[in-house]
């Protein structure tokens, strides 16, 4: 995708504070952070959102998954973390590119959902 926020940090295009990166996925620190840890992790493919993944994305969404955890850590959350995969509108996704948030440091992240 051209015109994808996502898609154009990948090819380099647009700068980032990449915390991670490998063949898959790329991991940099959010613009405006919620907390003192909040990175973004997205898969380098361009995939709208968790609600039209395909099989084949499967190994993809492990790897985000897997490392995870070892982002989080190296970017000081090492007591606890979330991970956070807004799907489409209603789920509040901002960017059409899928992308989890890790979001977590020193304090409890506070209840997952507010009414």
């Amino acid at each position: 995708m051209q015109d994808c926020l996502f898609c154009k940090i990948v090819r380099g295009e647009i700068p980032c504070s990449k915390v991670y990166e490998d063949d898959e996925i790329l991991a940099f620190r959010d613009i405006h952070p919620q907390r003192p840890v909040h990175v973004l992790v997205v898969p380098k493919k361009h995939m709208t959102s968790l609600a039209s993944v395909a099989p084949e994305d499967t190994a993809v969404l492990g790897r985000i998954l897997q490392k995870a955890g070892e982002i989080a850590r190296a970017e000081g959350s090492v007591e606890g973390f979330r991970l956070i995969i807004n799907s489409g509108r209603i789920g509040g996704q901002e960017v059409d590119h899928l992308h989890a948030h890790i979001v977590g440091g020193p304090n409890p992240v506070g209840p997952m959902l507010q009414h």
